[in-house]
C-alpha cells in the first residue's frame, strides 16, 4: 500500500490532487487546507497517503502532514463517518482545532463541515475523545490544553489578580492551539464578562472562549 507520495503538482481540483511521480500521475483526495498548501501546478509536492481500497476500486487520500493524516485515520472510525466527511471535517478544523473542538466537547464545530449534522457531530466529539486517549493518536494535541493551562494554585501564586491570570493562561492556551490574538482575546472578553465571579476559573473561560470561536 503507498504510504507517501513524493513528486510534482500536475493538477489541483475542488477536492483533489494529482500528483506526478516519475511520469505517473496519482490520483489523491484532500481535505481543503492539504490542496491550498501544496503551492499549485509545478510545485514539488510531499503527501502522506492513506490507501482505501473498495473491492475493484483503490482510493488514495493525501495529507500535507502526519497530524491530520492520524485524525483523517481516528474519523473514520466514528459511526456515520466515511472518508468523504472526514475530510469535510478536516477541511474546516485543522488538527489543533479539531483537538479543541474535542477536548471543550464543542458538537458545534464539526457540524460546520459539509454533511455532518448535529447527531453526527456529537457523536465525532463524544466518540473521538475516548478514542484518542484509547489508541493514542491525537493525544498530543489534546494535551496542548492540559500543558498551557495553569491550575488555579499556580494562578494564585502570581501577583496578578486571579480573573487576569486565568485571562493571561485561557488566551496563552488558544495561542498555542494555533487561534490568533486578535480574535481570541475578544471572545475571551465576551465570556470573562458573562461569568461574573467565575471569571477567576481558567477552564471555564477556555471552555467557553472556544464556544464562542466556534461559532
Amino acid at each position: 500500500m503507498f504510504a507517501r507520495l513524493k513528486g510534482i503538482v500536475d493538477e489541483i481540483g475542488a477536492d483533489h490532487a494529482v500528483i506526478d511521480v516519475h511520469g505517473v500521475g496519482y490520483l489523491v483526495q484532500a481535505s481543503r487546507r492539504t490542496l491550498g498548501a501544496l503551492g499549485g501546478t509545478g510545485a514539488a509536492a510531499t503527501l502522506h497517503v492513506e490507501t482505501h481500497v473498495r473491492e475493484n476500486d483503490i482510493h488514495l487520500y493525501g495529507f500535507i502532514d502526519r497530524a491530520e493524516r492520524d485524525w483523517f485515520r481516528l474519523l473514520v472510525t466514528v459511526q456515520g463517518v466515511g472518508a468523504k466527511v472526514a475530510l469535510a471535517v478536516l477541511s474546516v478544523l485543522d488538527p489543533s482545532a479539531l483537538a479543541a473542538a474535542i477536548a471543550a466537547q464543542d458538537a458545534r464545530a464539526p457540524a460546520r463541515a459539509t454533511g455532518v449534522g448535529p447527531k453526527l457531530a456529537k457523536r465525532i466529539v463524544m466518540e473521538l475523545k475516548d478514542k484518542a486517549a484509547l489508541v493514542g493518536i491525537g493525544a498530543a494535541d489534546v494535551a496542548v490544553l492540559a500543558k498551557s493551562i495553569k491550575t488555579p494554585e499556580a494562578a494564585a501564586a502570581v501577583s496578578k489578580p486571579p480573573e487576569v491570570a486565568a485571562f493571561d493562561d485561557a488566551l496563552s492556551a488558544l495561542v498555542n492551539l494555533g487561534y490568533r490574538e486578535a480574535e481570541a482575546a475578544p471572545a475571551l472578553r465576551r465570556v470573562a464578562e458573562a461569568a461574573g465571579e467565575a471569571a477567576g476559573d481558567v477552564q471555564i473561560l477556555l471552555r467557553g472562549a472556544l464556544k464562542e470561536l466556534a461559532r
